[in-house]
């Protein structure tokens, strides 16, 4: 009876082993067909996790804490696309590297998805652009800073998805719409907000960023950088102009831009007795912001509270 019960346990830790085994390579499978995605900026990061969760490997090519316009990718960068499944850029005028760097790219399952596809640019004069053939350069952007824009590079990112990894379409796509719908909602508190101010006019002393926030919520915005040009720095006429404009409008506040030392934004400060606060393009973020677990989301918050500050808003 004895030998018996020995017998019996043994073939039992046999197969609890086997058993074990099995679990634990299945567990390493899935895990292994997670898709790996490399985004560009940090909007676009921030929708893709929102909508595949811990359904897939997201990355950040930029790193956090480094100042997009005068960005370019690494050696790594490239090695890493090379092994991707997908990679997400926000459009060529934000990342005019991305073309010749694809041109490199030997990664025949790699997809690649434009997250402006759909969008109506605005010219550096806040102005739609309907023709391809206008001025190169002359494009503005930052597309994401309007929130229905946002919802067309959702859709867009959410077709590349199902298209890579069919098998989750149905978890994409309910993830898909909800993060829709809080931006919706806060689409309408923005509009809420802003349309009970005693001020609709903001300046910022730094790049020219936000003409399609201006645009959506029927604001007046005036830049020191009156182009698009990220090496184009502003001249006195340009400092002169926006002291005088915020003199005549009587603004109590000027914003400055993330990631940047506000030292454009100080000058104008003291000359005309203002203050300074942040105003975030979220273009990317800080190491402590990414740390924190920072979001588009709660990044636009922070601007409608510094907006309902710097316009007076009821």
């Amino acid at each position: 009876m004895n030998s018996f019960k020995s017998f019996f346990l043994i073939i039992s830790l046999i197969l609890f082993i086997i058993v074990s085994c099995e679990k634990k390579d299945s567990t390493t499978t899935t895990q292994a067909k997670k898709i790996t995605i490399i985004t560009s900026l940090f909007p676009i990061y921030d929708f893709t996790r929102e909508i595949t969760k811990d359904k897939a490997n997201i990355a950040l090519l930029m790193p956090p804490g480094t100042e997009p316009h005068g960005f370019d990718p690494r050696p790594s960068d490239i090695a890493a696309l090379h092994n991707a499944d997908i990679f997400i850029y926000t459009n060529v005028h934000m990342e005019p590297w991305v073309g010749d760097i694809l041109k490199s790219i030997r990664n025949e399952k790699l997809l690649i998805i434009d997250s402006s596809k759909g969008v109506k640019f605005l010219s550096e004069k806040g102005n739609h652009v309907h023709d391809k053939k206008h001025k190169h350069g002359a494009f503005d952007p930052h597309i994401w800073l309007d929130f229905s824009n946002a919802m067309l590079m959702i859709d867009n990112i959410l077709e590349g998805l199902i298209e890579k990894d069919a098998p989750n379409a149905d978890f994409y796509k309910k993830n898909a719409e909800q993060y829709k719908a809080r931006l919706a909602a806060l689409d309408e508190k923005f509009q809420k907000t802003l349309t009970s101010c005693k001020k609709n006019i903001f300046v910022s002393g730094g790049h020219l960023s936000f003409s399609y926030l201006a645009k959506r919520y029927n604001l007046v915005y005036f830049s020191v950088y009156e182009s698009l040009s990220p090496d184009a720095e502003p001249t006195p006429k340009q400092l002169a102009k926006i002291i005088r404009i915020m003199q005549q409008n009587d603004l109590k506040y000027i914003f400055y831009e993330e990631l940047i030392k506000p030292r454009i934004a100080e000058t104008i400060s003291k000359e005309t007795g203002s203050n300074i606060l942040m105003l975030h393009a979220s273009h990317n973020i800080s190491r402590d912001e990414f740390a924190s677990g920072a979001s588009f989301i709660s990044l636009m918050e922070k601007n409608l509270e510094n907006l309902r500050i710097a316009l007076q808003c009821q």
